[in-house]
């Protein structure tokens, strides 16, 4: 079996003019960058302005697990799909992150013949998007320092500045700092600490923003720290939102790229789903809505995720409304979720595969409560068995379900077709009632309950000493009525990994509340969840290298 590296690497890209040349996209409207990306301009969301919008797919999954689910391939391949069926298709995606591609992923361009190439690129640097957000942040952290060392007219407090240095690789190390020692000249010293890149505000900003207006005026909003009165610190009162705009400048403008088969792929953005809101950006969302018929895009992680604050964040922001969603299995995911232990796996277990799709169940039950018409796709592993298969099938015939197997990995689009076909005719019946859950007039508490209930399962949340003072704070400021994104595991519907299937009778734990003024929406800290991961026993950096010729290997 080839790795997903090699099968991109047979792959002969069509230069990037011609993935454009079917977008009614004009010259003056592109920048390219190298032989296959380009940055697309801003202008070109105003142009469109009138033209309806195409039709919006979201794509989520189950919970996730060792034995994979393929959320950003059977996204890619249904694209491909649709591709073959006819329809003039982009595929909205999010950037991978250096952190997971060292660490875990190894790479998150999708899988087999359904991927967005060139793939080693976009897993690896891109088009310095990351990198720049990551400055960014790290200057906003040096203007606050220095603002400090000299005179501090602000009136800073040292010990309540909120705002942390990012890095976008997995370092433990990194969690809890110091900084400013080494006497009087070397700055003022203080206790800090790093975020990875994709948890910064500065992302989730990016990804948000709907221009450069926008842009400046969020970076403008962002708290930095409080002062001794508990009076909070904004980024307009050190005078540097024009100068985070700046930096951000080619950052803001979408990435083009192409799948395997050719479909046009709008990769931009790339926020944690786990710890930050989990989707692509707005002005990515919208473009690809304005020179397309119809759009698949994905949120991060579970439906209890990215899902979640898509429908919840997002779309208001965006003014957005999806016409189906996808909600991908896999019956090795579902074993697990089972209990049954990842080494047993490719073994036929029907017991361990009705005790886990309950996990399927709550997620689609999530999706129903916001009114959307939904798919399930069931993303096919050669070890899958008829039985198992059937299993799913009745289930989901049962409750009324659509539901499709997909082998989009092995066959790219054609795999996807059946899929694809369920997908249309869901949309054409027009079945969307699509309200967010929860009404942004309802108390910060009210709100983080109605999430921990109707979208875990859970029997309520448990605050803090620390959130408890948090609310009364926000409160004070207005920030009450800004929708709430959980920072929560992403392996269980609770807030503790080790709860799989569909976990019923537990409490939801709020540790802490972030403001992520900017952003637009409240960060609610559940359980041991963190903003900076750390490195497994074996990174997939183990496996990675680069021969003599410059070609790369261990990107899977």
């Amino acid at each position: 079996m080839q790795s997903d590296l090699a099968i991109a690497n047979q792959v002969k890209l069509k230069p990037i003019h011609e993935v454009i040349e079917r977008l009614n996209i004009r010259e003056d409207e592109w920048e390219p960058y190298g032989h296959y990306k380009a940055k697309l301009s801003l202008d070109l969301i105003d142009r469109l302005a009138d033209k309806q919008d195409g039709k919006l797919i979201l794509v989520t999954s189950i919970n996730p697990t060792p034995a994979g689910e393929g959320k950003s391939t059977v996204s890619v391949g249904l694209g491909q799909a649709l591709q073959r069926l006819g329809k003039k298709t982009v595929v909205a995606l999010r950037e991978p992150s250096l952190g997971p591609v060292m660490g875990l992923k190894g790479g998150a361009t999708g899988g087999g013949y359904s991927q967005v190439v060139p793939m080693e690129e976009i897993n690896l640097h891109f088009t310095g998007d990351i990198h720049a957000i990551t400055t960014a942040n790290n200057a906003l952290s040096a203007f606050i320092d220095n603002h400090i060392f000299q005179g501090n007219t602000c009136g800073i407090d040292t010990r309540r500045i909120t705002w942390k240095r990012v890095l976008d690789l997995n370092d433990r190390s990194l969690r809890e700092v110091v900084v400013g020692l080494g006497g009087v000249k070397q700055g003022i010293p203080r206790q800090d600490g790093f975020n990875i890149t994709v948890a910064s505000e500065i992302m989730a900003i990016l990804c948000l923003a709907t221009s450069y207006q926008d842009l400046r005026e969020r970076l403008g909003k962002i708290v930095v720290g409080y002062k001794l009165d508990e009076t909070p610190v904004f980024v307009r009162d050190l005078n540097v939102q024009g100068a985070l705009t700046l930096l951000l400048k080619e950052a803001l403008k979408p990435n083009l790229v192409q799948t395997i088969e050719g479909v046009p792929a709008i990769i931009h953005g790339g926020p944690f789903a786990n710890i930050a809101h989990g989707c692509n950006s707005i002005v990515a969302t919208k473009l690809a809505s304005k020179v397309a018929d119809y759009v698949v895009t994905e949120a991060g992680f579970g439906a209890d995720l990215g899902a979640e604050k898509f429908l919840n964040i997002k779309a208001r922001v965006g003014n957005l409304t999806p016409n189906a969603v996808v909600v991908v299995a896999t019956i090795r995911a579902l074993k697990m979720h089972g209990g049954l232990d990842k080494q047993f796996l490719v073994e036929e277990n029907l017991s361990a595969l009705e005790k886990g799709i309950v996990n399927l169940e709550k997620h689609v039950e999530t999706i129903q409560a916001f009114g959307l018409p939904l798919v399930v796709a069931i993303n096919q592993f050669g070890t899958d068995t008829e039985k198992e298969i059937d299993f799913i099938k009745s289930w989901c015939a049962r409750r009324r379900i659509e539901v499709s197997l997909t082998t989009v990995w092995a066959n790219g689009g054609r795999g996807g077709e059946e899929l694809a076909r369920q997908v249309l005719a869901t949309i054409e019946q027009d079945n969307s009632s699509f309200k967010p859950l929860y009404d942004l007039s309802a108390s910060i508490k009210e709100k983080m309950t109605h999430i921990a209930k109707q979208v875990y399962g859970a029997k309520g949340i448990e605050l803090s000493a620390v959130a408890e003072e948090q609310i009364k704070l926000f409160n004070k400021y207005g920030w009450d009525k800004l929708p709430i994104c959980m920072a929560k595991t992403q392996y269980s519907l609770s807030d503790q990994p080790n709860l799989i299937g569909r976990p019923r009778d537990f409490i939801i734990k709020i540790r802490e509340l972030r403001p992520s003024i900017g952003a637009g929406f409240i960060v609610a800290m559940t359980g041991e969840v963190l903003t900076m991961p750390g490195l497994p026993k074996e990174p997939a950096a183990l496996k990675m290298d680069l021969d003599d010729q410059g070609r790369a290997s261990g990107l899977f």
